[in-house]
């Protein structure tokens, strides 16, 4: 972490960060932070509240307004960047265990995490560093100059998921950063450490005072105040879909920019032609069990819509099943563990709903459906639940319709092309999906009619820094990564310079 005097252990409940100065809650309210895999506590972080909200955008709008990070060459703001990637980097076994043990994810899987972090900084100083300063406007005229230029929109609110924690801040930070804003994050309250532990590394770095702030308190009174408050600029929010419709509501008030990454229902569709082979066939398997069960499919993007040809369902769905009954489940920082638990009791008893409502509907379970034995590396106090494979599900069904986030995969079958994508589209969000053929044609085809902001093609869950990340529907508004994302932290200002101003004499007089 940064200086080992400042670490969130050391700090105890001085979790909120303003105007450079690590505080508890102005209520003396605290929270404990659970490790899923056994529920108990493992560290504790102020519960702010609308008070402390107040404060932390007092400090970015005084650092917006009268500091110098917003004015700050482009060059330092991007080597700022980089040097946070670098201590990202020097910090990634620490962080990765800490991710572990906030989220319930493997300690493979923090790893992985971090590096994507550290990526997404260094992507968006590399892409501001090389900018261009403006775009000429032709104003028809040599003696006019008319540019446009970009200009930081000014006081950022970030409110992000408990899912992949410091992944989803990286992708509101550093684009917020890299275009001259100031910030107020609000991470989930039940999963807040390393979010803590990147304002540590900003401020180890050199980011001025008052640039980057953290409140860590519920999303009903940290969340709700940052969205309706007058002093923010722009509201950026990962989340549910109900959540996201209050953001945007209260965000409306004071006309702010807006930001919405919500939820998924992502179709996974496979062709026959995809199995014809050995090779295609494990490889189609090998990754619909990824895009199903990765972080115990508590993934926005998570493919738990398998819809599968028909020819080929049954020898399909019964290798899954075989399969995933051999995940082993278990605590994340466990060696030769491959998923971890749900992240709360809360989120697994709504998956055990969601399976329930399945079975009651006439779904087929063709494994898991219940929570797991207990043993060394499952703690029956821990919050597991065995990968589900539900055959023979429709449209009507909740488990189809609803985002579980859970590790829940239900199947539906087509015999045409046309049929397949009717059915990947038969959905209220558009976030993700992916289809398997070996019919280069068919593949763009079929992408080309997915109504959803990301499609793979013989693949699932690759995202890269560069490329644009959004929904369509109500999957949510705006977009992050790539240009796409950074201008989401920018205004546009158009400069009209006459080089040889004369009286224009419109009037008399």
């Amino acid at each position: 972490m940064a200086n080992s005097t400042h670490t969130p252990a050391e700090r105890a409940h001085r979790t909120i960060h303003a105007g450079g100065e690590w505080l508890a809650a102005s209520s003396g309210a605290t929270r404990e932070i659970l490790d899923p895999a056994d529920a108990v506590a493992f560290a504790v972080v102020a519960e702010g509240d609308e008070k402390d909200t107040d404060l932390a955008v007092a400090a970015a709008r005084r650092a917006f307004d009268a500091g110098d990070w917003p004015h700050t060459p482009v060059a330092e703001r991007a080597a700022l960047l980089r040097s946070v990637a670098g201590l990202l980097v020097r910090d990634r076994e620490k962080l990765g265990l800490l991710e572990s043990r906030d989220a319930g994810k493997t300690v493979e899987e923090g790893r992985v995490d971090i590096d994507c972090v550290a990526d997404a900084f260094r992507y968006f100083a590399d892409l501001v560093a090389g900018e261009a300063p403006g775009r000429v406007v032709d104003a028809g005229s040599p003696e006019v100059h008319s540019v446009v230029v970009h200009e930081p929109v000014g006081v950022c609110a970030m409110i992000t998921p408990w899912n992949y924690p410091l992944l989803q801040a990286s992708w509101k930070i550093a684009p917020a950063l890299a275009a001259g804003n100031t910030f107020v994050i609000k991470p989930s309250e039940i999963t807040p450490m390393t979010t803590i532990a990147l304002i540590d590394l900003l401020v180890e770095a050199g980011l001025p005072t008052g640039v980057a702030n953290i409140v860590t308190g519920p999303g009903h009174t940290v969340g709700a105040r940052l969205a309706e408050h007058p002093d923010v600029d722009l509201v950026s929010f990962t989340g549910g879909l109900t959540s996201g419709v209050k953001v945007a509501q209260a965000a409306a008030v004071t006309v702010k920019k807006v930001a919405l990454e919500l939820g998924g229902k992502n179709p996974n569709v496979v062709f026959a032609d995809a199995c014809a082979t050995e090779e295609g066939f494990d490889t189609a398997v090998d990754q619909a069990l990824n895009a199903a069960f990765m972080h115990s499919g508590q993934v926005c993007s998570a493919g738990g819509r398998l819809i599968v040809e028909e020819s080929v369902r049954e020898r399909f769905v019964a290798e899954l099943a075989r399969r995933a009954e051999r995940i082993r489940l278990g605590r994340g920082t466990e060696e030769g563990v491959e998923c971890g638990p749900l992240v709360s009791a809360q989120q697994r008893a709504k998956t055990e709903d969601y399976v329930a409502s399945a079975l009651a509907e006439g779904a087929e379970l063709r494994c898991g459906g219940k929570r797991p034995e207990p043993s060394p590396q499952r703690p029956e106090s821990g919050y597991f639940y065995e990968p589900t494979v539900l055959d023979h599900c429709h449209r009507e069904m909740r488990v189809v319709r609803e985002e579980v986030f859970g590790p829940v995969l239900t199947v539906e079958t087509f015999r045409t092309e046309d049929e397949a994508v009717a059915l990947a589209n038969d959905t209220e969000y558009g976030l993700a999906g992916a289809v398997w053929t070996a019919d280069a044609g068919r593949a763009r085809r079929v992408a080309g009619r997915l109504r959803h902001g990301t499609v793979w093609i013989n693949d699932f869950h690759p995202y890269l820094p560069q490329a644009e990340w959004g929904g369509f529907g109500k999957s949510g508004v705006g977009r992050e990564l790539g240009p796409a994302g950074l201008a989401e932290y920018r205004e546009s200002k158009h400069v009209y310079q006459n080089l040889a101003p004369k009286p224009v004499r419109w009037f008399s007089g």
